[in-house]
């Protein structure tokens, strides 16, 4: 009975430990869903971390009076078209990497190795000066080419570590029964990858939904903005509307918040099957 109390203590102590420091970690966000549910005037008077009855005039206002809406669309459409795209050519690369040895397919992997170690930054002016000889510049389609070139390296590492795991011997069965290399890769490779297929997107769609230094650059026009550009439009110089701000932030989380709880399952077995190989 001692050893039975001894353990429940010790777990109620680790679950205590948890919870307090599980809540330190979010206070950040708590504190930003609680100023955004409070009256404008209260944004900066009250101290509160939450406030009652809560208020949702900051969400409409900015729906109302604001180019905000617009910039969900924007940053949604961006980010699910590269998703999309990185998904299909990563895993046709991948794979084809991970079926297909020789000198060549080596090089390919140490190119995509090398690409990693430059910071993103190093290009802005190469892609800006391209982009205006392209006539690309204020277009959603100058971010999602920077999109999908950015995350199609490590997204094609990935899942060539996650083809790795599947037996060859599915290929050569498929082979025999007839089929192809590209149908084998669409009718008996593909369906079980689910997992390393989910690793990637939920990556790609959080890069490209949270990235802002490349749109700040590329999308000028109001029109146009994602949704980490369009937050810049409640700071202005003199004043913020911390009400309006704190709401719109909430916003642009709840949809990556609701994706990780979603696929965070695929997340992990994807992460954890292409760690090892066999």
């Amino acid at each position: 009975m001692k050893r039975k109390n001894r353990e429940r203590i010790n777990h109620s102590i680790v679950y205590a430990v948890l919870i307090v420091t599980g809540f330190l970690i979010n206070l950040p966000i708590i504190s930003m869903m609680g100023t955004a549910l409070k009256e404008p005037s209260q944004a900066l008077m009250d101290t509160n971390l939450l406030t009652w009855p809560p208020n949702f005039r900051n969400f409409s206002d900015i729906f109302s009076h604001t180019t905000f809406g617009r910039s969900i669309f924007n940053s949604a459409f961006v980010s699910v078209t590269v998703t999309v795209l990185c998904m299909f050519i990563a895993s046709l690369a991948g794979y084809a990497i991970s079926r297909f040895k020789g000198r060549v397919f080596s090089w390919y992997l140490t190119l995509l190795l090398v690409l990693q170690m430059f910071p993103g930054v190093l290009l802005l002016i190469p892609l800006f000066v391209i982009f205006k000889g392209l006539g690309l510049i204020n277009t959603l389609f100058s971010v999602i080419l920077s999109y999908l070139t950015l995350n199609l390296p490590f997204s094609i590492w990935m899942l060539k570590g996650f083809f790795d795991t599947i037996p060859t011997e599915l290929d050569e069965a498929a082979t025999i029964d007839g089929c192809g290399p590209f149908s084998t890769y669409y009718r008996i490779i593909l369906p079980i990858s689910l997992p390393g297929l989910s690793s990637v997107a939920i990556f790609t769609f959080l890069n490209s939904w949270n990235e802002y230094l490349l749109a700040s650059i590329f999308l000028r026009k109001e029109s146009i903005r994602t949704i980490t550009v369009g937050l810049q439009q409640f700071v202005q110089q003199f004043s913020s509307q911390w009400g309006q701000l704190m709401s719109a932030s909430t916003l642009a989380t709840i949809p990556t918040l609701i994706f990780l709880i979603v696929a965070q399952k695929y997340l992990i077995e994807g992460l954890t099957a292409g760690s090892v190989k066999g």
